[in-house]
């Protein structure tokens, strides 16, 4: 048997049909929500009792790697719950990834001008993390490029 109702339980394959872009936005809304929480668990993000609100006096780190707070850590699930609730259709699902790609661009220059040590560091950000948001900006744009392609047919 080929086709959608071709695998060993004959269920149907929730992505068929599903346009490559709107696929791809809800990966990363899911990727975000997770991110979200991870930034909230003990052992992931260390030293957890440095966590703040905001602000670059927030010691905790990601993976140990990532500067988070508590704001930071809110701003990946609010990205996540907009992935999912604009991977609808294919006209939000790209806005999403070509616009969100380039907050995080704009959140790239930000870190790389910006002192670290000033209040102006709110969320807060370390040198990790821009190298981050390049490759983020830089893979969100290229998904909603590429992703959502007009066929000729």
């Amino acid at each position: 048997m080929i086709g959608p109702m071709a695998h060993a339980r004959a269920r149907p394959n929730p992505a068929d049909g599903k346009a490559p872009v709107r696929r791809a936005t809800g990966i990363v809304g899911v990727v975000f929500l997770v991110i979200g929480v991870l930034g909230f668990v003990p052992g992931v993000t260390n030293p957890y009792d440095e966590l703040r609100f905001a602000g670059h006096h927030s010691g905790a780190a990601l993976f140990d790697t990532f500067q988070v707070s508590v704001l930071h850590n809110l701003v990946h699930l609010g990205f996540g719950v907009a992935g999912l609730a604009l991977s609808g259709t294919v006209t939000r699902a790209r806005a999403y990834l070509v616009g969100g790609g380039a907050v995080y661009f704009v959140l790239w220059l930000y870190g790389v001008v910006m002192d670290a040590d000033s209040g102006a560091n709110f969320l807060p950000l370390n040198r990790a993390d821009d190298w981050l948001h390049l490759g983020l900006g830089a893979g969100m744009i290229a998904l909603g490029l590429l992703t959502a392609r007009r066929t000729a047919g």
